[in-house]
């Protein structure tokens, strides 16, 4: 499912890996950043914690690793990742994942 073409207006991140492997369409606050990832090449993310975030598998699929257990989460299921937790995150090609991160700066916008 391609998102809205008017997504391409909103800003993107600059991210530590290349726009090959995953593209991002953003709005941010001063309180939280919310993200779209359309991942291109499989991201495997290793293990990591940061502050709260929420997200929800928009197409594809994520397997999070969390507290010791892994999950994958398909179209139509939301996650959360409470602040603090260490978790790690395997991210098929061709899913979209839309999350939101409790720090606005989590990653800084492009540009």
């Amino acid at each position: 499912m391609p998102l809205p073409t008017f997504f391409d207006a909103f800003p993107s991140l600059d991210m530590p890996m290349g726009d090959d492997v995953v593209t991002t369409r953003v709005v941010r606050s001063d309180t939280a950043l919310a993200v779209f990832f359309h991942i291109h090449k499989d991201l495997d993310l290793p293990p990591h914690s940061h502050k709260g975030q929420w997200g929800t598998v928009i197409e594809g699929a994520i397997r999070l690793t969390m507290n010791g257990e892994t999950r994958t989460y398909t179209p139509g299921e939301s996650y959360e990742i409470p602040s603090g937790v260490e978790h790690a995150a395997f991210v098929p090609a061709g899913t979209i994942v839309f999350d939101v991160f409790e720090e606005p700066d989590r990653y800084p916008l492009r540009g």
